[in-house]
């Protein structure tokens, strides 16, 4: 149902949103409404309101979404829509608040809730895995929150690409994600401005923690057997032209 707060957040006018959270309007799922319109300066006033607002001992709406109220899916939460979105500014606003986003049980796992899940709706299980991957897979997402982005995309490409093989009738999808993860990477590398630049990162051993390779140091090329390894093939084109 599109209520008039729905309404004010599609039409951005944050004076007749505020008019309508000061007058008790039912949020409901607004939060998500402003994040699918990325609709910025809604998104921080909801919150605001929330903050102000809260009842000590509930979920903040960041943290869990209302099913009952809710007009999207159960596995959408405002993180994985914002992701979605890859809108940086949104997941810089969530994430700064706590917001996180586990990774998926295994297509395998035999736990109580993924048995349940996917008896079911093994489709509605197998999408929510789709919607999380999805999500993880922002490039935007992966910036803000990974201390390694380059080792969080090979890892993460990896990762879709076995999907890929086990849940064939997603293997579009899948691939589709693995594609956007190794563009992200090797857009990370045109990032390098100049050769010494670009021989730190080919050299780069994230297990030295922040020891970086040094000119006249002997050349490990850790992120080229890394990218080997995890067979991505646009990064290593671009490690060795």
């Amino acid at each position: 149902m599109r209520t008039a707060l729905i309404s004010a957040i599609e039409n951005e006018n944050i004076d007749l949103i505020r008019l309508l959270l000061e007058e008790g309007i039912e949020v409901k799922d607004a939060l998500l409404h402003a994040i699918s319109e990325e609709y910025v300066e809604g998104v921080e006033t909801l919150l605001q309101w929330e903050e102000e607002h809260h009842k000590p001992g509930t979920p903040y709406s960041w943290e869990a979404v209302n099913q009952a109220t809710s007009t999207f899916t159960t596995d959408i939460t405002p993180l994985i829509l914002a992701a979605h979105k890859n809108n940086y500014e949104i997941l810089k606003i969530l994430l700064d608040r706590g917001a996180t986003l586990p990774i998926p049980h295994d297509v395998r796992c035999g736990c109580d809730d993924c048995v349940i899940s996917s008896e079911k709706d093994s489709l509605r299980h197998s999408q929510s895995r789709i919607n999380a991957y999805k999500a993880l897979s922002s490039s935007s997402l992966i910036a803000l929150s990974s201390r390694d982005p380059i080792l969080t995309t090979f890892e993460l490409s990896w990762e879709l690409r076995r999907l890929s093989r086990m849940e064939t009738e997603f293997r579009l999808e899948y691939n589709d994600m693995r594609k956007n993860c190794q563009e992200f990477s090797t857009a990370l590398l045109d990032h390098t401005r100049t050769s010494h630049e670009l021989e730190i990162m080919l050299n780069f051993n994230g297990a030295l923690g922040n020891e970086n390779w040094e000119p006249g140091e002997r050349q490990t090329l850790e992120r080229l057997k890394l990218a080997i390894k995890y067979k991505q093939k646009q990064v290593v084109f671009r490690l060795i032209q």
